[in-house]
């Protein structure tokens, strides 16, 4: 059964592809289950106000009702979960509208919840749904179930005593049969109709009151800058760990190789064992080229030392073009951000010397209304693409996680502009 597309969009739409899909059998699991919790929740509401009202002359009972509005809580957390039922494929789930409270006490998650204006929008959806829609579910589910079933079942029951379905008699099976082959199908149809437009209506009318507020949302959203922001420095930290491994490791040991398969050099006398001792030279000095450049790939050390400027400039001074480099700032600034404009123009001029045949580039950045803005262009034939899994898309999550963005301007024919723009302060 096809789940694609919205609700309300199926329910619109081409009526045979909404039949055959998944949305009349969901939308009666969620009105049933609908029905079976809100009795629970109303039988959960009369037992904690007896309780609460029998004992208010003590203590405990001012505690038992303070219970009440938790009790909101944990049926908004049910119905966000319900709720899945009636989400289309890849809509994100409900978030709470609660903080994590993981941590706190009893108590003092009370004390919190009892603060939040969302706790008692939850306690008021909770209220609808064990006084009024509860019910209206059950009725339909029933008269859906008592509708279909008894069309359905009609033949069955003819033949055991005398029937009448709509005004019609039928004193046998052979008579309700065809009445009841065509009915069905026509019951079912618009069952299904009707079961869904209720659910969707409910389902609509719980994310309104249980999703959370503007101010909610936005908490949310700084929470996953930071924890992006934090993976953007641990990626950073472990990028630095390979670069000071790499450099005080494994090339120190190709310098200390290469230093003796020179002196072998000069000890080992002429003849095949001195041109295989050559060629072992030769090799371990590239492998320390390749290594050196890797390294400064990783994370270079002039970056570290001497910031963003500099370390444009070498990359700059080792392309094979002509690159000029205009970088006016007034101060460091904050090492992601050093780091990703350093690979915004270290990408941008590879991708020049290897896609754009360009005879000329240049990279420019300057820091206007407190944000960096950084460009790379050059001459070359341009019809560069942001492609999943490419070094620009890798850069765009990076930039993105700072709250920054990349544009890519490369028209066929040229020329192409790399223009990336970010805070010059990292905000949650």
């Amino acid at each position: 059964m096809s789940r694609s597309g919205t609700v309300w969009s199926s329910l619109t739409g081409n009526p045979a592809r909404f039949l055959f899909s998944a949305w009349p059998w969901r939308s009666l699991a969620y009105l049933a289950s609908s029905a079976l919790v809100g009795v629970l929740v109303l039988a959960v509401f009369l037992v904690v106000v007896a309780v609460g009202v029998v004992t208010s002359i003590l203590v405990i009972g001012v505690f038992v009702l303070a219970t009440i509005p938790a009790l909101g809580v944990a049926v908004g957390a049910i119905e966000r979960r319900r709720l899945r039922l009636m989400q289309s494929p890849g809509e994100p789930a409900l978030l709470s509208p609660h903080p994590d409270l993981t941590g706190l006490t009893l108590l003092a998650r009370l004390r919190q919840v009892r603060k939040e204006p969302g706790s008692w929008r939850e306690l008021g959806y909770a209220i609808l749904l064990a006084v009024v829609l509860w019910i209206v579910d059950a009725v339909l589910v029933s008269f859906v179930a008592t509708f279909v079933g008894g069309l359905a079942l009609s033949p069955l029951g003819a033949a055991y005593d005398q029937v009448m379905v709509f005004g019609w008699t039928f004193d046998s099976t052979v008579e309700a049969l065809p009445f009841a082959l065509v009915a069905t199908p026509i019951a079912l149809v618009i069952s299904a109709y009707l079961l869904t437009a209720a659910a969707a209506g409910q389902a609509a009318l719980a994310r309104l009151l249980l999703s959370p507020t503007e101010e909610r949302l936005a908490a949310h959203v700084a929470e996953l800058r930071r924890s992006r922001i934090n993976l953007v420095d641990a990626f950073e930290t472990e990028r630095r760990r390979i670069e000071r491994d790499l450099h005080d490791g494994v090339q120190q040991r190709l310098v200390a190789l290469t230093m003796t398969l020179g002196r072998a050099e000069m000890d080992v006398p002429p003849g095949e064992g001195l041109d295989l001792v050559k060629q072992a030279h030769h090799e371990a000095e590239e492998a320390l080229a390749d290594l050196r450049s890797a390294v400064r790939g990783i994370h270079p050390r002039v970056l570290v030392d001497h910031g963003i400027a500099a370390a444009v400039r070498e990359v700059a001074d080792r392309t094979p073009i002509p690159v000029s480099v205009e970088i006016s700032l007034d101060a460091r600034l904050p090492s992601p951000i050093e780091a990703a404009a350093y690979f915004v123009a270290s990408e941008g001029l590879t991708n020049v010397v290897k896609h754009a045949g360009a005879r000329n580039g240049a990279v420019v950045a300057w820091v206007r209304d407190d944000r960096l803005v950084l460009t790379v262009t050059d001459d070359g034939v341009g019809g560069a693409t942001v492609e999943p899994g490419s070094g620009l898309a890798g850069l765009v999550t990076r930039l993105d996680a700072l709250g920054g963005t990349l544009e890519v301007s490369s028209p066929v024919g040229g020329p192409t502009r790399l223009r990336m723009e970010c805070p010059c302060q990292i905000e949650p």
